[in-house]
């Protein structure tokens, strides 16, 4: 069963992006993996994007890579589910040639065949499917409104598979004293929008990257 996906993500991969989300280049090719290089359902994806918050979200989360999404397999061809505005699915050398450089790291669960059971990515799809279309979180809050894009991976994972890669932190302990992270703070909760608040749950696309429980597939 494919819920739908090769209908909307026709529609959705098409759209532009939205401050978040820079395509390359005019007439920059979409970058492919190796051809011994197998991508699977339930890979995670890093690079580091060349969107406007890019290096503010860098300098905050100590994070080198600003960008993630989870690999879909609905129809026999890699897909990136991902947080841009809106949520959407991307084919998967698309989603590589928009990061910086074309470079990317494909990461995977240890015990991926073990726990990510034809049931387990069922679940996955079907989740995801509900979140095409939904807005992206420039405030990086919590709730499911609208979902950033390491926000919507633990949140996949965590519903799909009770699975919670990374460690969860407060806001309050991302380096938030650098000028452009306060530049940042200041045009996303400035004026009459809803207050920052330093106790909101967060995870970063470093905290994620960082589990001991992924091994890297791929990296160029």
């Amino acid at each position: 069963m494919n819920f739908g996906f090769r209908t909307v993500a026709l529609a959705l991969v098409t759209t532009g992006y939205v401050e978040v989300a820079r395509a390359g280049p005019p007439g920059a090719p979409a970058t492919s993996l190796p051809s011994n290089v197998e991508v699977r359902e339930g890979d995670l994806v890093f690079h580091r994007s060349r969107s406007a918050q890019s290096q503010a979200v860098a300098l905050a989360t100590g994070s080198a890579y600003t960008h993630m999404g989870v690999v879909l397999v609905p129809d026999g061809r890699p897909l990136v589910l991902e947080a841009v505005q809106p949520v959407k699915l991307t084919p998967l050398p698309v989603w590589i040639a928009r990061g910086e450089k074309g470079r990317v790291v494909v990461k995977r669960l240890r015990d991926a065949q073990r726990v990510l059971t034809p049931s387990v990515t069922q679940r996955m799809r079907r989740l995801a499917s509900s979140w095409l279309g939904r807005p992206y979180d420039l405030q990086f809050r919590w709730d499911d409104e609208r979902l950033y894009c390491s926000e919507l991976v633990y949140k996949l994972y965590e519903r799909a598979a009770g699975i919670r890669i990374g460690a969860l932190q407060k806001a309050k302990d991302l380096n938030l004293r650098n000028g452009e992270v306060q530049r940042l703070l200041a045009r996303r909760f400035g004026g009459t929008k809803p207050p920052f608040d330093p106790e909101e749950t967060v995870i970063s696309p470093q905290a994620m990257f960082d589990d001991p429980r992924l091994v890297t597939v791929f990296e160029n």
